[in-house]
């Protein structure tokens, strides 16, 4: 492995030592958030800046919490009130008399084991940090609670120095969450909702409680699946019935003596888990909230707006009906308080729909013919064309903090919004992606460009705080040739060897994802690290925004209604001939493609469907045939499988393989529960079968982030396979 593929390896791509997950508390005098001791530290310790001083302080660093592998984490006399007290009652830890329901490891895992829950929880938010993962605050801000190898603490940032205290806690915990003054939390453990103190305060129904369902998590946006009320008193959680669902299971080749991994996954066209939300009482009340679920299953977003009434965002299937829904937690009943319709689906627009302070709905808009993403106000748009809305961030002195693209949909700005008139006002607009959070008056501003990444903090009498970055600095400058090209304006960047000479004829590696909600093509620079350094190896380096993909305007993101592939391919192909008329630099004879995910069927697409563009590919973690992916991603675009079975069959990669003519090289993690490995089984299954030859390198105890430097080894396996086969 060379320099680059290393350092990007030990500095987990140049994120360790970064600040991150931040939060504000006590009325936005704190600011919570992790963050490791450098660049090659993995283990986040939780810390808070202080902005009445400007001083940053440790709270809680797991290190000192469970110090060494085998070492008991705490003092036995923690887990107990009182002397003599046994403090998590025996029947909760086990199902039968004189059985020994966990093992004690399970109590204390040694540092970097996690309860298989928050691994799965993990992979869903996309979270790889050692560490302190995540972590939650009290309503009032003033203190926090957090998972630690499945051991549960809490922490108050009150000035004293006081270290994090374990929590009795009733098995490995999962996802805890204080109440309004830190009194109580909640957490999850096996599957069921505990209060400490006290006890578990979920039924025993078989069903899973407080955690959010594959589809949320994954797909919708919703990572959590229990909520206090305002006033600390009483719950609102999530039930999950997952009987009906098929079960996905994963064995570790290199170690067959352990048991297989099993887990409830919703595939297209078949069923979802059901989704109930519950109002549990300090008294055992329960009631249940009640909605036209059959109709509307997926829940995108719940919580309390007062101890009197909950909001929660509801959607159909497909994904076409957004409601926002006002319940009475004292009996259940949910009257309708705004509906956001689209004739194909309607796009996320994280911040909406919403209640504003004077009562009026914020909800998500297009404006005339899909030219811009947009926001209304009780049904009357509140911008316009020329401001692509990607997220509302909150409110802020009386207007809308909004994060939107104002120029190139590669960079992003952010404005405060008149709610009244629409009149905007830029708050951060200069080169770049901007982006800020809120809290009482104090704002975080983050920016990013070519020379990186700085944070602000800025308070509402003017004060201004850097919250310390102890991340490895960038080693690349990049500044990508971004370019706009074909009729459809398609967004697409070109990155050259630094020192290129021009008129040296290069091989072209294409590297895009090409999927929808996401977008490559962006200002942010640590994501053209990776990509300088394949220019470096002697590559023009392509990447091409395609329809379907994210923030030019809704009509391009909808164009892949209905079908994947031909737009996809369509676009990167006009994209790539498009640049390579603009450079001849580019040597259009030798042609690889690269991507990971769905620019890993992007990829194998492109050789099996168009050889004669593209010369060989890399095809990781590849969804090949997407009746087998989930439902709430696969049919919110290609609708159900058995409605339009003939989209699923022109989206499938699997009828091509006997057309491969191309060098294919296909990689799966066989630990992966987003893109299961069998996807790349299958294809790889039907390429032996037509007899066409390919490559196939299946990795063993990877996901689908591939963390811990495995990326960087698949590039390096990567490189070498370009270089032999485009020479």
């Amino acid at each position: 492995m060379d320099d680059f593929l290393r350092l990007s390896a030990s500095t987990a791509r140049y994120t360790y030592g970064a600040p991150r997950a931040f939060a504000f508390g006590d009325e936005g005098r704190l600011l919570w958030f992790l963050r490791s001791t450098g660049p090659t530290d993995p283990v986040d310790a939780l810390w808070v800046l202080d902005t009445a001083t400007g001083t940053e302080s440790c709270l809680a660093d797991p290190r000192d919490l469970c110090p060494e592998p085998g070492e008991l984490c705490s003092d036995p006399r923690d887990l107990c009130s009182e002397p003599g007290e046994l403090c998590p009652d025996p029947r909760d830890l086990c199902s039968e008399p004189g059985e020994l329901c966990s093992d004690p490891r399970d109590l204390c895992p040694e540092p970097g084991e996690l309860p298989a829950a928050e691994r799965r929880l993990r992979e869903r938010i996309r979270l790889v940090a050692a560490g302190i993962g995540s972590y939650a605050l009290s309503g009032d801000g003033r203190g926090a609670a957090f998972a630690l190898h499945g051991r549960l603490y809490e922490v108050t940032a009150d000035g004293a120095g006081r270290p994090a205290t374990p929590v009795p806690a009733a098995g490995p915990a999962l996802d805890p969450r204080p109440n309004a003054d830190g009194s109580r939390t909640a957490y999850v453990s096996a599957d069921a909702l505990y209060v400490a103190p006290g006890g578990r305060i979920s039924p025993d129904d078989g069903a899973r409680w407080g955690l959010a369902e594959f589809a949320a998590a994954e797909e919708l946006g919703r990572s959590r699946g229990h909520w206090w009320s305002p006033d600390g008193v009483t719950l609102l959680a999530a039930r999950v019935a997952e009987g009906a669902l098929q079960r996905r299971y994963f064995t570790d080749p290199a170690h067959p003596e352990r048991p297989a991994e099993d887990f409830a996954y919703p595939e297209a066209g078949g069923p979802n888990a059901d989704v109930q939300l519950w109002v549990l009482g300090p008294a055992g009340e329960r009631i249940r909230l009640d909605w036209d679920a059959g109709t509307y299953p997926y829940v995108s977003d719940a919580g309390w707006e007062s101890p009197g009434e909950i909001l929660l965002t509801v959607q159909d299937r497909l994904q076409r009906n957004v409601l926002l829904l006002s319940a009475d937690p004292a009996t259940g009943r949910t009257r309708e308080l705004s509906r956001t319709t689209h004739p194909q689906w309607v796009d996320p627009l994280p911040g909406t729909p919403a209640r504003l302070p004077d009562g009026r709905m914020l909800t998500s808009a297009d404006t005339e013919a899909g030219a811009a993403r947009a926001l209304a106000v009780g049904g009357r748009l509140l911008t316009g064309d020329g401001v692509q809305v990607r997220r509302v961030a909150g409110v802020h002195e009386g207007r809308l903090l909004v994060e939107a693209g104002l120029r190139d949909p590669a960079e992003q700005q952010v404005l405060l919004l008149d709610p009244a008139t629409g009149e905007a006002v830029p708050l951060a607009d200069g080169p770049g992606v901007h982006s800020v959070q809120a809290g009482a008056g104090t704002l975080l501003l983050t920016s990013a460009d070519a020379d990186g990444v700085r944070r602000l903090v800025r308070t509402a009498d003017g004060r201004e705080f850097v919250p310390a970055d102890l991340s490895q600095p960038l080693p690349y400058r990049v500044v990508p040739a971004l370019e706009r090209v074909t009729e459809h304006a398609v967004p697409t960047s070109l990155v050259l060897p630094r020192g290129h000479v021009a008129g040296r004829r290069l091989p072209v590696l294409m590297d895009s994802y090409g999927g929808p909600g996401a977008q490559d093509v962006s200002a942010e620079p640590r994501r053209w690290q990776a990509r300088q350094w394949w220019a470096d190896q002697g590559f023009a380096v392509v990447t091409v925004d395609n329809r379907g993909t994210r923030y030019v305007s809704p009509a391009f993101t909808h164009a892949v209604y209905r079908g994947f592939s031909e737009v996809t391919l369509e676009d990167q192909v006009a994209a790539l001939r498009a640049l390579g008329a603009r450079h001849p630099d580019l040597d259009l004879g030798r042609v690889g493609i690269r991507g990971w995910s769905y620019g890993g069927y992007l990829s194998a697409m492109a050789v099996l469907r168009r050889p004669d563009v593209f010369h060989a590919a890399a095809a990781g973690a590849a969804p090949t045939d997407f009746r087998h992916y989930d439902t709430a991603y696969t049919e919110r675009y290609l609708g159900l499988p058995q409605d339009n079975p003939e989209v699923y069959d022109r989206d499938s990669l699997l009828p091509d393989a006997p057309k491969l003519t191309r060098p294919l090289l296909l990689v799966t993690g066989l630990a992966d529960d987003n893109v299961h490995p069998s996807h790349t089984l299958r294809l790889s299954r039907s390429l032996t079968d037509a007899g066409r030859p390919h490559q196939l390198l299946a990795l063993p105890g990877v996901t689908h982030m591939t963390p811990g430097g495995t990326r960087e080894k698949i590039m390096a396996l990567e490189l070498d396979f370009f270089r032999r086969e485009l020479s």
